[in-house]
């Protein structure tokens, strides 16, 4: 896989420090707005990135490329999802993936009509210890409540509350606790549960962003009440209850550092199959052997359950 980067937040980032890695996987390019040129070359030379672009359309068109990460605010994925896959990229698009299923249909048309790939990056999928709890989960019973719990003190908080309103709380432009950090849990909570029969989101709302709240999924036998938070701090856990024991998941969800097993009798086990110190290596090695090797039952599977989240999501969001 040749990489191109849109986009020089503080995801790419943090993407840049692992993505040598990730095998199979190499970074081609990058584009940045001109008011982020400086970063750009500082990543440039950091990394080692062959081009840089102030431009998407030039990195589009650079023919070295061959997949698009799309790492910028929400409001801008359809669109810049929609362009590469018109210039004839595979995409990697960062979650949410749009806003609506619908949204997301017409890319999966437009990328099937073209043949490349369309994906979205969501961490917690592809973590080791997620698919061993899942696993286990199975051998447990029904499932009778789930507590998730995503509660992350916002380094731009601060901010925030002085009026500075930036990407990741400008509900016009996808912020919020719900589409941040609530994204997470709905993954959980759709690829364990699948989609509830009724689907309710409480926010607290300040300056007209959801700064944190609370989403209630009710389904014939079981309810879920997913937690998550921009503007509190918490050492969260987040528990799946079963008549025959608990699974417990230790800290954020985005990465499943660890998870437990109590059962009635007392006895404890706890499990860290993570074979990386990054939640990110896991993701993009899948999507590199994915993509790479044609897999595209996995991919359109993967592409399903998203679609099947963006449906959940839209009954949360007030504005819907």
């Amino acid at each position: 896989m040749k990489l191109g980067i849109i986009g020089s937040g503080k995801i790419v980032h943090d993407f840049l420090t692992i993505a040598n890695q990730v095998p199979g996987l190499e970074i081609g390019a990058l584009a940045t707005t001109a008011r982020s040129w400086s970063v750009a070359q500082e990543l440039q030379e950091k990394y080692q990135i062959p081009h840089i672009y102030r431009d998407n359309a030039e990195l589009l068109a650079d023919a070295t490329v061959d997949t698009i990460y799309v790492a910028v605010p929400n409001s801008l994925h359809y669109e810049l999802s929609k362009a590469a896959i018109l210039a004839g990229k595979h995409v990697i698009c960062e979650k949410p993936l749009v806003y609506r299923a619908q949204e997301a249909r017409a890319l999966k048309q437009l990328a099937d009509e073209r043949r490349v790939y369309l994906i979205e990056a969501i961490t917690n999928l592809y973590l080791e210890n997620y698919q061993a709890l899942k696993a286990k989960l199975a051998t447990l019973g029904p499932v009778r409540l789930v507590s998730l719990n995503y509660t992350q003190l916002s380094s731009r908080y601060a901010a925030f509350k002085a009026g500075r309103i930036l990407p990741v709380f400008d509900p016009k432009k996808g912020g919020g606790a719900l589409m941040d950090l609530g994204i997470y849990n709905l993954h959980l909570a759709v690829d364990l549960l699948g989609a509830p029969a009724q689907a309710t989101y409480y926010p607290n709302l300040q300056r007209g962003t959801d700064t944190s709240g609370v989403a209630i999924l009710h389904y014939p036998t079981t309810v879920a009440v997913l937690v998550a938070a921009k503007d509190a701090y918490a050492d969260t856990q987040s528990y799946l209850e079963t008549e025959k024991g608990t699974i417990i998941i230790n800290g954020k969800l985005n990465e499943i550092t660890s998870f437990s097993v109590q059962y009635p009798d007392g006895q404890v086990e706890t499990h860290n199959f993570n074979q990386t110190n990054h939640r990110m290596i896991p993701e993009f090695s899948q999507f590199v052997q994915w993509f790479d090797n044609h897999q595209t039952a996995n991919i359109n599977a993967q592409f399903d359950h998203s679609v099947e989240t963006l449906e959940v999501l839209e009954k949360l969001r007030p504005s819907d």
